[in-house]
């Protein structure tokens, strides 16, 4: 089993179900939804990767529980930060492409959202086990930089503190012949729902259950805190 700290929106938020629909499976059932057709792509080879996490941001990275953490502790640690933690004011996202994927990002950095998920990754660093050598292996042969580098040996993942940006993927790996016709599709589908800005108002545990197993939503804990 692994899990993961994300943020979504809630399931019946409007840009969740248009992701449901996009990804071709709903992360809060389980459910696979019927993708829309989308000439001239093949939107289930090109969102193959991303639905197997569902939508979201991610906060803490997917990782293993060690031997003497549960996940009963780990969700009701996560309540508790969650009860204490501000809620950050709403944000508008848009379509981006980050390297050779797409998602939607917002068009600078909000330090607000940086500094959660900063802390998401201090505070829960306890419940994290360590990387087997074959993950660490796997994982630098990515080719990371030495800041990136650092982060995946200390904290599991290379894309925390200063090397991490809040998206929400929606492609795997893009052609670069195939990017303009990809993008042009994107917009049709999440154009219209990105005039309304998004607020990061709650935190979920995301768990998949076994090797290969689709990340499912566990539980959606609100922020209550006060800025």
């Amino acid at each position: 089993m692994r899990v993961a700290i994300y943020y979504t929106p809630r399931a019946d938020h409007p840009l969740t179900r248009a992701a449901a629909l996009w990804l071709g499976r709903d992360a809060f059932t389980g459910q696979p939804m019927p993708t829309p057709p989308a000439d001239p792509i093949d939107v289930g080879t090109i969102t193959e990767q991303p639905r197997r996490y569902g939508f979201h941001a991610t906060m803490k990275a997917p990782f293993r529980l060690p031997r003497d953490r549960s996940l009963a502790e780990l969700d009701r640690v996560l309540a508790e930060f969650c009860a204490a933690a501000a809620p950050i004011d709403a944000m508008k996202l848009q379509i981006q492409r980050l390297g050779s994927f797409f998602a939607l990002a917002p068009a600078s950095s909000n330090g607000a959202v940086d500094g959660l998920a900063a802390s998401v990754v201090e505070r829960f660093e306890p419940f994290r086990a360590p990387l087997e050598p074959d993950e660490l292996v796997r994982r630098t042969a990515a080719g990371l930089n030495a800041a990136q580098q650092r982060n995946l040996e200390h904290w599991g993942y290379p894309y925390v503190f200063d090397e991490f940006r809040f998206h929400m993927t929606l492609t795997g790996p893009i052609a670069p012949l195939q990017r303009d016709a990809i993008l042009g599709v994107l917009q049709d589908r999440f154009g219209a729902l990105l005039d309304a800005p998004i607020e990061i108002d709650a935190l979920a545990l995301f768990v998949q259950a076994g090797s290969g197993a689709d990340f499912l939503v566990h539980a959606r804990h609100p922020l209550q805190g006060h800025a």
